[in-house]
């Protein structure tokens, strides 16, 4: 059946009309119920002013994004929910209370303008750091309105006045100079790849028209997304272009004085960067050239003239191992840190390179169970400073300044939100249903050991995205403080050993990310953690797919399920929104040897009535337009007809994060809280 027959006979079509009124006095209808029942009462209304109040206070830290002698920050608290878009000298930030030059005030702006804007990020222009170009969505929304605002004045350029704008698009735009950009943007039919991303890359100088832009790269409406940007390294600078032909294969060229392109002949799906004479190119599968092999996960350097003359012997300055896989890297001014996951705990390398080769020695010492990042490296403006952030699950983060060969200085360090007396972490491995040995982390109370109770397990398992250990306040408040044990799992898809750990499982394989997530399920059952009927599980986006097949599939396993801004309808997914883009991790269903597959986990189309599911909360937003609502809502409708105990609740506005602002995002973790709660310990109590 292909996919437009199968729609014919959707009778919950309708309800992917985003803005109609029908499905939203429908979607309101369904809110109204879960306000109700689980946010109401005193407890919840508590929960709720706990995580504002951290979402809002002051003694968070203020992470900086450095840019030279500056560093910017975009704030928000209690006096200022939308945000403030500030920056201040690194010798000011050292201060208990540093004086910041506020820059853009957002809750002034969309009051004046009567726009409910939300921060979409600055491009401050290097060196001279004078003018930005400013993204900002209404309501959350992936699509953003640019524009450009003088950050001497302080205050946004008219382009009547020539300033650079864009109306609302999923737009690319890249300073080149002052008077030159790289842009790429709904310019009109035609313009856009099938993804809903810019399929054209044009160049526009101050005081034309958009329209008159000069094209320098055009994709396929196949390709995911095209764009084009500009290296400034002084005595290195260099125009690109890239074109991503599906969500992890991307052609990379440079361009050329003359308008030329000249294409860089490695992988398409492996990850390339270039610092100077540097080339680096980390592989995610494994590479024959120049007569040498290199495996999946390695780190390779050359110089790159050298390679653009045609040279192909490349330095490997990474191999991964089984334990041990490349988390990132980033230059200083003379150095390349590594930040490697050995068993899904982060190390931090110093590679220095040399007439001998590259000499690798320890950065720092990390803490186990806890990440260390490393931020704010700045080889533009030159030097070796840098700074690290270390967080753990019961350890509020800590943020300190550095240097390669210097003394490390703590900045700033924030309270702990939480009680954490006597929680413990610890990690475990649960073996997968083709032998694959999986970790996960549990957090629970020290005198809980050897009691099963209540325990809700987080996944996601997709895109490579690795998953590590991190201080999270709301779930300390409204889970471990409840005396719940929190699990985060390391499942396949994610990139916690390399690319092997997501390429193993990608579309027909698409199996075993379910299977690893279950057997984990089993596993805290077995080691007498928890009983399946006080197991909860809750994943977002692509962990919402994840949690609908937990449901459909799996439901024997879990009390109760909570399902964030999921994918559900795997049948209509490709033509949902940016649906299209995510075809390389998925599959086709329009093939049907690929649907064959496909179409025995989507749970839209495996959802039964004749199956006991546990009860489960669906949560979507209206502005997402990244992950269409209609998935959450469908399923909904189809759990409605068919008997079984669901929730749903849509926040209007909040794109694909799920909230505008903290006082939405307070509202959203209370309600999941409260929802396991009622589940799975005065329920199963």
């Amino acid at each position: 059946m292909s996919g437009v027959e199968q729609n014919v006979t959707d009778p919950y079509l309708w309800l992917e009309e985003v803005t109609d009124e029908r499905a939203l006095d429908w979607a309101r209808a369904h809110n109204a119920v879960v306000v109700e029942r689980f946010a109401e009462s005193e407890r919840f209304r508590g929960l709720e002013r706990r995580i504002l109040d951290m979402l809002d206070t002051d003694t968070k830290i203020a992470y900086p994004g450095r840019r030279g002698r500056w560093l910017y920050n975009f704030w928000r608290d209690a006096e200022h929910p939308r945000g403030l878009w500030r920056r201040t000298t690194f010798a000011e930030y050292g201060k208990a209370d540093p004086d910041w030059d506020v820059l853009i005030d957002l809750d002034a702006l969309a009051t004046a303008e009567n726009e409910n804007w939300v921060w979409g990020g600055p491009a401050v222009l290097r060196p001279e750091q004078s003018r930005a170009l400013i993204s900002l969505s209404r309501g959350g929304a992936d699509a953003k309105v640019v524009r450009e605002f003088d950050i001497e004045r302080m205050a946004f350029v008219d382009p009547a006045d020539g300033g650079y704008f864009l109306p609302e698009a999923k737009s690319e735009i890249h300073w080149i100079d002052i008077d030159s950009v790289y842009v790429g943007t709904d310019f009109g039919p035609g313009s856009l790849t099938d993804s809903g991303y810019p399929r054209i890359a044009k160049r526009w100088r101050r005081g034309t028209e958009l329209a008159d832009a000069k094209t320098v790269f055009e994709g396929e409406a196949g390709d995911v997304a095209v764009s084009a940007g500009y290296d400034r390294t002084p005595g290195y600078e260099r125009h690109f272009v890239g074109r991503a032909t599906d969500f992890f294969n991307e052609e990379v060229y440079l361009l050329e004085d003359d308008g030329t392109l000249r294409h860089l002949d490695i992988p398409t799906d492996a990850s390339e960067s270039w610092y100077k004479d540097w080339l680096l190119i980390r592989l995610k599968s494994p590479w024959e050239v120049g007569g040498a092999g290199y495996p999946a996960g390695a780190l390779l350097a050359i110089d790159f003239e050298k390679f653009l003359a045609g040279a192909r012997e490349f330095e490997v300055i990474f191999t991964p191992d089984t334990h041990t896989s490349l988390h990132g890297y980033g230059w200083t001014e003379n150095h390349l840190l590594l930040i490697t996951l050995e068993d899904v705990q982060t190390k931090l390398y110093v590679l220095t390179p040399g007439a001998d080769g590259w000499r690798r020695e320890p950065l720092a010492d990390t803490p186990p169970m806890a990440t260390t990042s490393v931020l704010n490296l700045d080889p533009l403006e030159g030097g070796d400073e840098f700074m690290l952030t270390t967080s753990g699950f019961t350890t509020p983060a800590t943020l300190l300044a550095s240097a390669v060969g210097g003394h490390t200085e703590q900045l700033k360090q924030e309270p702990g939100f939480f009680d954490a007396d006597g929680v413990e972490t610890e990690q475990f491995f649960a073996e997968s249903d083709d032998g694959t040995m999986v970790p996960y982390f549990v957090l629970r109370h020290r005198d809980h050991e050897g009691a099963p109770g209540p325990t809700v397990m987080s996944g996601y398992g997709g895109f490579e995205v690795s998953r590590t250990p991190g201080y999270s306040g709301a779930s300390g408040m409204g889970w471990l403080e409840r005396g719940g044990t929190w699990v985060m799992t390391n499942i396949r898809g994610g990139g916690e050993y390399g690319p092997q750990w997501h390429t193993s499982v990608q579309k027909a394989s698409r199996h075993k990310v379910y299977e690893d997530f279950s057997s984990i399920a089993k596993d805290l059952v077995t080691r007498g953690i928890t009983t399946p009927e006080q197991l909860g599980a809750v994943g977002g986006s692509n962990g919402g797919l994840l949690m609908g097949v937990m449901l459909t599939r799996y439901p024997e396993l879990f009390g109760a399920i909570v399902c964030q801004v999921p994918l559900l309808d795997m049948k209509r997914y490709h033509l949902l929104l940016a649906g299209a883009s995510w075809m390389a991790e998925y599959g086709d269903p329009e093939k049907p040897e690929e649907w064959e597959y496909i179409g025995k986990y989507s749970p839209y189309q495996n959802a039964r009535a004749d199956l006991a599911y546990p009860p489960i909360l669906l949560t979507t937003s209206t502005r997402d337009d990244r992950v269409h609502p209609g998935h959450a809502r469908k399923m909904a409708a189809l759990l409605e007809e068919q008997g079984h105990e669901f929730w749903y609740h849509e926040n209007i506005e909040g794109g694909h994060g799920g909230a505008a602002d903290n006082k939405q995002s307070a509202f959203q973790a209370a309600l999941i809280y409260e929802f396991f709660t009622q589940m799975l310990i005065e329920r199963r109590g």
